[in-house]
């Protein structure tokens, strides 16, 4: 279908006289939300031969609110023009070949309603609005005119097609106007008859009235004067003119004496297979179009969707043919909008239908035959998913109320779908096909119904008596779990459906019985696991494909892993930190079986994690474990992920779709982007991957569009960033904006709640509902909202103008009787606005008003009044024409038995009723007796008031308690719901009351009331606080929140609740909180967490203060201690930057001697720490605390804490003597800092620490510490590495380049060495130098240097160990052969992917990092890479240096070591800088072991350069 995507696109918009059009040759366009859709017909179409010759191609976006009109130029030479007209007040003119605006205007200042392209002038669009302003535009010359004809809102207006200045308009009150623009608007015509809405207008496509052969005066009605001679009228040769109403009529008119020759009425056509709600008054839209070739006939649409074709010739018998009268279901099931003509290529007559039921039609002229359907989306795309049985059967859920189930492997329809909307009713957000069973479909909505559907029958679906609180987010199929799995294999089912709801609960239905009760399922968690705190909110739920693990992902991040039975908790991973949107775990028939598992997930943050999960399932631990690390991370996206599919046709291939507006394609193994979808206009809700075509994947979003796209025709790799992405959001924003809601009713035409309200939908799909889309439901009527509203000016309805210039639509011919309602209307209105005082004056309403009336009628008929109570009284039989009177004067039961004076009192009680005042007719009920029945009567009509439920205990207890209940819950009618409640309580219903409050979020009141009526261990008063608790919990209030949970006695999650903001302020109180109600482990951890918050702000005092709060966190103390003299120590010798002040604490003031001793003294001093006991207890605090070796990239703050961890517990064991485990903490804090690339600190730590160099631990350690050896030595290595490196630099002090490490790496030898005079003059006397060009240096210096040079190079000699030499190389063949292989895979599979690009593999080159003054040219990489290597070749070398690691020690691979090569390199880069400072037998010892172990790339070049 070429190269475009395939689409679903959004439903026509509704309620619009012209919003669709079309153009010979086969172009189709309309108006959907803010956009225009363009639909190519007929051969031109390339569509797949077989199928309907129809293809969507595109779009037309600008709008930025509901077009409401579109009209093609019908003009030949100019089809490529359209015009649209919009709600946000412009009207663009368009070029569809480019699809961009070539023009526009925003000349009307109220809401556009109707649009024509006139078809007599090229240039020239007319438009008209709710006001009655037509604007006429000519394009060509830029101008336009404004045309005020009547003050009355237009409905519809059409250009006349035979003469260039005549324009019909339809009115919303039934006038029908034809103007004559040439002569201003001056009205040639006013068409009445009508007495309803116009709703289209056609004209006979031939000019002239001898087309039809009417009988003029057949249905002749009186000539209306016009004030005009008919011979100076320009349409004295006359045409036919057709309307529509909403009166259910079709008026032809004549032009040349401007009145009625025919009406037809719509038959009411019995609709197959459903009747007609009686009470229901039936919707009709009603449009026309007069055929161009077939002038004596006429098509219409009809109530149901119907479409009529009418014969004009035909007056006294069936005058209409019924479109698609054999087959069945071919027709509309609604209303339709619009009908458009289209002629194509290859000359068939087609007309084109859009519809309330969200179809677009294509009707064949010639046998009134549908020749296609174009089914579109009336809401969100929430949920798609393929049926796993039946291939190729895609679900849709859909915002709008239905579920599509479409058929892409259809071969003769590439839009074969059917809708479900039985027992939806509500937005589709989620669904699900069960593994095995055919055609069953779980469907979720929003608000919180979970369903099955039988595909393949037509009944409606079993729906699950247990509905969630909230919206349904995921459904998942998955094996039963108790209480469900407890039956035999025989009478439970082998899958159930859970849901997991907004509310944060996931529930497993039983298939079988879905009018049981649901369960459940965090109670199993909680008694399978122990847990006693309050279950995270459940967000997702996703079972593994072999059924024995569930995921569950949580509002707070975390994602569970629960192994089944019983659900036993075996794994937490805390890698997302935001709410969890979704989870897919990896499909199992790969061509790896071990990637099925991994799991990908997706959050409100836009970074997707994939976990292995492999080691943790199979390992059977009896402990949950917690994973903080991913396997892989794919980051790209700019805004939240909702939807993610692993590609069933490929290992490892992952699609997401984000809030960014695109969907992303990653190779997840090699966490590489592949490419990257923006056909959308909006935010994405769910893709999928089609499971025959591995190019092919499904998205749906909140622009109502399902598109079906390609992965190789797309031109980006990944999601856009920067500028792209701002475009994209641009493109969004052009999407409608939510509307303001009115308190009045709406004055458009346009009911808001159908056609407004789509856009309104929720920001974030999982965090709450939003307003209905534009789909309204069948029992909403769309009359009320589009009632005319009462004119606000009352000066001019009242004035005495002519009446046609008041806003008011009265027609001329209504009697005046109207108008006066209309004035009598406003006068009602008035007295609200009179003061008080005057309304006190005002007379009371008489309780018998119409006794009172009949009393004072004329003489003569009270005369007779007499006369008959005369006869009543004194007639001694009971006479029939004496109570034929007393019934007619009721007036008179005031006179005589009680049941007449009942008639006149129930008489009396109807009327008070009809004239709305129950009050009155509520006293008349009670002075009879009949409190009983007020009360009653009352409630049913919701009238009760306090008055009447203060006398109900007259008529007994009963009584007075159903009339309160009934009060109560009349008051909840009209949110009165504290007032209900305190009636309740006073009928002692005191749970009800608190339940109400309750439910209704009054939580302070319901809290209130249930402490002061309830006892104090009642559970409610504890559901109470925990519910309000969560409410706040989520609203972020959360020191509220934690109150909540004390009230409730659920002190840790107070705690917890309290430190979810994370800030210092919050720890502190948490943690003073949880030690206050003796959760102590808790209290510590959140402690170190405000310490560590601290910390980062430099607050070494509060810091302090924080950890002081337990015991348990004395070791920490000491940490933060050493960390403190540390920073100090560095701020002092200007090695660390200082953004912001610190607060420092006392002890760090001054201090002299080494830095270990100042240390302890401060230990001691500060924290009493002496004796070796207490030494010992802190070494075991710390030695408990792991943390991560150190990067590249960790910051420097966590880089010092980790590091002066390890140096606390080096101190600590000196103190206790302890030496091997000192040199093993010493050790680790060098590493830490040599593996972050930070040589500074790693010099520093070495002169604060080993200010005299090793060999005092040395003499410490003695012979007898055999196992610390190979530590010791490392440590020593490090030491010496790091001399050598500081010696190098001090020669190469004329360089530039190196001239800030000469003034560094100066500074601290001279503090690091002061018993040796090495170079303590040589530095400040090379400095100034090292700017100067010459190179030159003073011979006495080379004389120091080269004395120096002994002291330091005789101890190279530890570094040049032959051992670590062989291990190091063996452990680079290692990594290099990894990367060639990773190298090899990553070009063949671009190879398959895309054709290679001439600069592909220049790009690809991996780059060699090497030490920064060791880096490796790359002209040597490129000549590696051009020698091929086979596979088995470097599996073998990747086998022999595995084993040559293997032979090797532990001690030596325990402990890492300096590179031997690196520091080859240096000493021979010495040597040829300063020949005299070298012996030949190191330089010769150097050479060898680079010629030895030099077969990597890295060091090959180095090796030729030195040893040849």
């Amino acid at each position: 279908m070429g190269q475009e995507p395939r689409v679903l696109p959004p439903s026509p918009n509704w309620y619009c006289a012209r919003c669709s059009d079309a153009v010979p040759g086969g172009l189709f366009g309309f108006a959907a939300r803010t956009s225009v859709f363009l639909v190519r017909v007929g051969p031109g179409a390339d569509a797949i031969p077989g199928t309907p010759p129809f293809r969507v191609i595109g779009e037309l976006v600008g709008h930025t609110e509901r077009v409401s009109g579109f009209t093609f130029s019908h003009h030949p030479g100019q089809y490529n023009l359209c015009a649209t007209s919009s709600d946000d007040g412009t009207v663009k003119i368009w070029d569809v070949e480019t699809k961009t605006v070539v023009m526009e205007h925003a000349l009307h200042q109220h809401t556009i309603s109707a649009l024509h392209w006139s078809p007599r002038v090229k240039d020239l669009i007319v438009s008209g609005d709710e006001k009655g302003v037509v604007f006429c535009y000519w394009l060509n010359r830029n101008d336009s005119q404004h045309l005020f004809i009547e003050p009355r809102t237009i409905l519809c207006l059409t250009c006349s097609p035979h003469h260039e200045d005549l324009i019909a308009i339809g009115y919303k009150d039934g006038i029908v106007v034809i103007t004559d623009i040439s002569k201003k608007g001056e009205v040639i015509h006013r068409l009445r008859g009508h007495d309803d809405e116009i709703h289209s207008i056609a004209w006979c496509p031939l000019p002239g009235e001898d087309c039809l052969s009417i009988n003029q005066e057949e249905n002749s009605e009186p000539e209306i004067p016009n004030g005009k001679v008919p011979a100076q009228t320009p349409v004295a040769k006359g045409c036919y003119l057709a309307t529509g109403s909403k009166d259910q009529t079709i008026r032809i008119w004549s032009c040349s004496r401007g009145r009625g020759v025919m009406m037809l009425k719509l038959p009411s056509l019995k609709r197959r297979g459903g009747g007609i709600d009686p009470t229901v008054k039936e919707r009709l839209w009603l449009t026309l179009h007069w055929p161009k070739d077939q002038p004596t006939q006429l098509v219409s649409s009809c109530f149901g969707g119907e479409l009529l074709l009418w014969d004009l010739t035909l007056s006294w018998r069936r005058k209409y043919t019924l479109f698609s009268a054999s087959s069945e279901g071919q027709n509309h099931s609604r209303i339709v909008f619009n009908l458009c003509p289209l002629q194509t290529e290859d000359d068939k007559q087609l007309l084109l239908s859009t519809s309330m039921d969200r179809d677009v039609k294509c009707w064949d002229m010639a046998t009134l035959e549908c020749c296609w359907t174009l089914p579109s989306l009336g809401g969100f795309a929430y949920s798609l998913a393929f049926s796993p049985v039946d291939t190729g059967c895609l679900a849709i859920g859909v915002g709008d109320g239905m579920i599509r189930i479409w058929n892409t492997l259809s071969i003769k329809n590439n839009y074969d779908v059917k809708n479900f909307w039985q027992g939806v009713k509500s937005k589709v957000t989620a669904l699900c096909w069960h593994p095995t069973k055919e055609g069953c479909l779980a469907f979720g909505t929003d608000d919180g119904k979970v369903g099955l559907y039988d595909t393949y029958s037509s009944k409606p679906p079993q729906i699950s008596s247990t509905y969630h609180k909230k919206t349904v987010y995921t459904l998942a199929w998955g094996p039963p779990v108790p209480p469900t799995a407890l039956g035999g294999e025989g009478d439970r089912p082998s899958l159930t459906l859970y849901s997991c709801g907004g509310e944060g609960i996931v529930l497993q239905h039983n298939p079988w019985k879905l009018s049981g009760e649901a369960f459940d399922i965090n109670k199993l968690i909680r008694d399978t696991n122990s847990i006693t705190y309050k279950l995270p909110v459940h967000t997702e739920i996703s079972w593994k494909a072999d059924g024995k693990i569930m995921a569950l992902g949580n509002e707070d991040g975390s994602i569970e892993i629960f192994r089944v039975p019983n659900l036993k908790l075996i794994c937490t991973i805390q890698q997302h930190h935001k709410l969890v949107n979704t989870i897919s775990w990896h499909h199992e028939h790969g061509s790896q079986p071990e990637l099925s598992y991994l799991m990908a997930s997706g959050s409100n943050n836009a970074v997707i994690y994939v976990h292995n999960l492999q080691t943790v399932i199979e390992s059977n631990s009896e402990s949950p474990v917690t994973i903080t690390e991913p396997y892989r991370t794919l980051s790209g996206h700019t805004a939240k992920i909702t939807s993610l599919a692993w590609s069933p046709h490929h290992d490892g291939r992952l699609v997401s779709a984000s809030y960014d507006g695109t969907a992303q394609v990653w190779d997840t193994l090699q966490e590489e982007p592949l490419c990257n979808f923006r056909g959308h206009r909006g935010r994405l809700f769910c893709v999928v991957w089609s499971p025959l075509d591995p190019d092919c994947i499904y998205s749906g979003a909140d622009d109502f569009c399902v598109y079906k796209w390609l992965t190789s025709m797309q031109e980006h790799s990944r999601p856009p960033q920067g500028k792209k992405s701002i475009e994209l959001e641009k493109k969004r924003l052009s999407q409608p904006k939510p509307k303001p809601k009115k308190k009045k009713k709406p004055t458009s035409r346009v009911p808001i709640k159908q056609e407004l309200c789509d856009q309104n939908e929720d920001e974030g799909m999982k965090e709450s509902s939003g307003p209905v889309e534009n789909g309204v439901s069948d029992q909403e009527t769309e009359e009320e909202a589009r009632e005319p509203e009462l004119p606000c000016a009352v000066t001019s309805a009242v004035s005495k103008e002519p009446i046609s210039c008041t806003p008011v639509s009265v027609g001329f011919e209504k009697s005046k009787v109207t108008i006066n309602n209309k004035v009598t209307l406003l006068k009602k209105e008035l007295p609200k606005e009179k003061s008080e005082a005057l309304m006190k004056k005002r007379k009371a309403r008489s309780i018998l008003p119409l006794s009172t009336s009949l009393d004072h009628r004329s003489k003569e008929e009270i005369h007779q009044d007499c006369l008959v109570l005369a006869t009543a009284k004194h007639s001694k039989e009971p006479n029939e024409d004496v109570s034929a009177d007393l019934e007619e004067r009721f007036h008179l039961g005031l006179f005589t038995d009680r049941a007449t004076l009942y008639r006149m009192i129930e008489v009396e009680g109807k009327g008070h009723l009809e004239n709305g005042h129950p009050e009155l007719f509520h006293q008349l009920m009670l002075w009879k007796g009949d409190l009983k029945g007020v009360l009653r009567t009352a409630a049913e009509r919701g009238e009760l008031t306090d008055n009447l439920v203060a006398m109900a205990p007259v008529a007994g207890y009963h009584v007075w308690v159903w009339a309160v209940e009934a009060f109560a819950k009349q008051l909840c009618f009209q949110d009165q719901y504290v007032k209900a409640a305190s009636h309740l309580l006073s009928i002692h219903k005191v749970y009800e009351a608190v339940e109400l409050l309750k439910s209704n979020h009054f939580y302070r009141e319901a809290i209130a009331v249930a402490k002061a009526r309830l006892r104090p261990e009642d559970p409610i008063l504890k559901d109470l606080y925990l519910s309000w608790g969560a409410v706040l919990e989520k609203d972020g209030h959360y020191a509220l929140a934690a109150k909540c949970y004390l009230g409730a006695t659920s002190a840790y999650d107070a705690a917890k609740v309290l430190s979810k903001k994370g800030d210092a302020t919050s720890l502190r109180t948490a943690a003073e909180l949880a030690s206050i109600v003796g959760e102590n482990e808790l209290s510590a951890s959140l402690a170190l967490r405000c310490a560590q918050e601290l910390l980062l702000a430099r607050n070494w005092v509060g810091a302090q203060e924080a950890l002081q709060l337990h015991e348990s966190l004395k070791g920490q103390r000491l940490v933060f201690c050493l960390l403190e003299l540390l920073s100090k120590h560095l701020e002092e010798k200007q090695l660390l930057e200082v953004k912001s002040s610190s607060s420092y604490n006392a002890w760090t003031a001054g201090g002299e001697g080494p830095f270990v001793e100042r240390v302890t003294a401060v230990w001691k001093r500060a924290f009493s720490l002496d004796s070796p006991e207490q030494y010992q207890a802190a070494f075991r605090q710390l030695q408990s605390v792991k943390y991560p070796s150190a990067t590249s990239n960790t910051p420097s703050k966590q880089l010092l804490l980790h590091l002066c961890h390890d140096l606390t517990l080096a101190v600590l064991s000196q103190q206790v003597a302890s030496w091997d485990t000192a040199v093993e903490g010493l050790l680790r804090a060098v590493m830490r800092s040599y593996d972050s690339g930070n040589f500074t600190i790693m010099q520093e730590v070495h002169s604060a620490f080993l200010p005299e160099g090793c060999d005092h631990l040395r003499d410490k350690l003695g012979d007898h510490q055999f196992p610390t050896t190979p530590a010791f030595k490392s440590l020593e290595a490090f030491f010496i590495y790091g001399r050598l490196y500081e010696f190098w630099w001090s020669l190469s002090g004329p360089y530039p380049e190196s001239s800030i490490w000469v003034r560094a790496a100066h500074r601290r030898t001279t503090s690091a060495e002061q018993s040796q005079q090495l170079d303590n003059v040589s530095p400040e006397e090379t400095e100034p130098k090292a700017s100067q060009p010459e190179p030159s240096r003073p011979p006495e210096l080379d004389m120091r240097l080269t004395e120096e040079g002994e002291q330091i190079l005789s101890a190279c000699k530890e570094l040049f160990s032959e051992e670590h030499a062989s291990l190091q190389n063996s452990q680079r063949t290692v990594a290099e052969v990894q990367e060639t292989l990773a190298d090899m895979i990553r070009q063949h599979q671009k190879r398959q992917l895309c054709k290679p690009t001439a600069d592909g593999p220049a790009k690809n080159e991996p780059e060699q990092e090497a030490e920064q003054s060791l880096s490796g040219s790359q002209h040597q990489c490129k000549e590696e890479k051009s020698e091929p290597v086979s596979l088995p070749e470097l599996t073998k070398r990747l086998t022999e240096a595995n084993e040559r690691i293997a032979k090797f020690p532990e001690s030596i691979k325990t402990w890492p070591f300096p590179d031997v090569l690196e520091c080859c390199l240096i000493l021979l880069h010495i040597k040829s800088q300063h020949p005299g400072c070298v012996t030949h037998e190191m330089q010769q010892q150097a050479q060898e072991l680079l010629q030895k172990y030099s077969n990597t790339k890295v060091y090959k070049r180095h090796c030729q350069t030195f040893c040849t």
